[in-house]
């Protein structure tokens, strides 16, 4: 799941997709999401799709890379590139770190298991495991916190697409940065085509009942807890 919210300061707020995904029915699905600068990834998705058009460059194709650490490793290399032709072209104009970005390479090639990676802007990247079976990029620390409470690796699709939307409607609250509509997709273990696919709007009814629904239950869990109080039994005692 990502949202779709990019700007630079807040009076330039605009919205571009940060999902993407190629699949060859019965062979293989490659799914990537960006975070980051936002002239980076769309430079960096751009080659990846003419890669995979123009046969003069097929040696380097998602599409025909025999191994999903092949695919990571082509992602992160043009990544590394891509933020090296950007800082080199602009100089001194551009600051430190003015053109990085990260993504997150998915999917799966026929006969092998899905892989999950996690690409830095230096273009090298760590594989998902069982200690660490997801990754987030871009504003993570407001949403972070409930994906790590409430995951379960024997979670349904269903239950865990709540736990996204619970996650993200949580970052929507404290962060401009984010922001609407969501794009949600789905991929089943060798199924290479993506069994659920959606973009989430403000108006969406369901979103709405998850953010009204959690606020709610944060204020009746808060209200449960112990109170806390001032008065010290053992200071009182020990006069």
């Amino acid at each position: 799941m990502s949202d779709t919210r990019t700007n630079s300061g807040v009076d330039n707020i605009s919205v571009f997709r940060k999902m993407f995904h190629w699949s060859v029915p019965g062979d293989r699905i490659i799914s990537v999401m960006t975070a980051g600068n936002l002239a980076t990834t769309q430079s960096v998705i751009s080659q990846l799709e003419e890669r995979n058009k123009a046969p003069s460059e097929r040696n380097n194709s998602l599409l025909e890379a025999e191994t999903m650490f092949q695919v990571a490793t082509i992602v992160g290399g043009l990544l590394r590139e891509t933020i090296g032709t950007m800082a080199s072209d602009n100089g001194q104009r551009a600051a430190a770190g003015t053109f990085n970005a990260s993504m997150i390479v998915a999917g799966q090639i026929n006969g092998m298991e899905p892989r999950l990676f996690l690409i830095y802007p230096e273009g090298n990247f760590i594989e998902a495991s069982f200690d660490t079976p997801f990754f987030q990029i871009g504003e993570t620390k407001y949403g972070r916190p409930i994906i790590i409470r409430a995951y379960d690796p024997t979670m349904s699709f269903e239950d865990a697409v709540k736990l996204l939307m619970v996650s993200f409607d949580s970052t929507l609250k404290a962060n401009l940065s984010v922001g609407l509509p969501l794009d949600l997709m789905v991929v089943e273990r060798d199924n290479y085509e993506p069994v659920h696919q959606r973009r989430i709007s403000a108006n969406d009814p369901y979103f709405q009942a998850i953010s009204t629904g959690w606020g709610e239950a944060l204020k009746q869990a808060f209200d449960s807890l112990p109170d806390y109080t001032f008065y010290n039994p053992r200071s009182e005692a020990a006069e």
